[in-house]
């Protein structure tokens, strides 16, 4: 029995994206994304507030390290935490 599978547009972007990724790895091509990002940015990128961040962080939503006193949020995490919440527009 043939099984028929739906891919949708987000599947779709989200192929797209991953094999742009893989091609730009092959060939060696950095993007201007900083790797490391510190809360002023994240905060400026997310659009949030001091203890919107600091609740992503106390509840495991954004992953983060901590050098001395400064926090420190990788890109991915960051991209990721928007991908995770990609919604189709209403």
């Amino acid at each position: 029995m043939n099984q028929i599978e739906v891919i949708t547009k987000d599947d779709l972007d989200s192929f797209k994206d991953m094999i742009l990724k893989e091609i730009r790895t092959m060939v060696g091509i950095k993007t201007d994304q900083k790797e490391w990002l510190k809360s002023s940015e994240v905060k400026k990128i997310l659009g949030c507030s001091p203890g919107t961040l600091q609740n992503l962080r106390v509840n495991g939503t954004l992953e983060f390290s901590k050098v001395g006193g400064t926090i420190y949020y990788s890109s991915d995490s960051v991209n990721a935490l928007f991908d995770h919440n990609k919604r189709n527009k209403a």
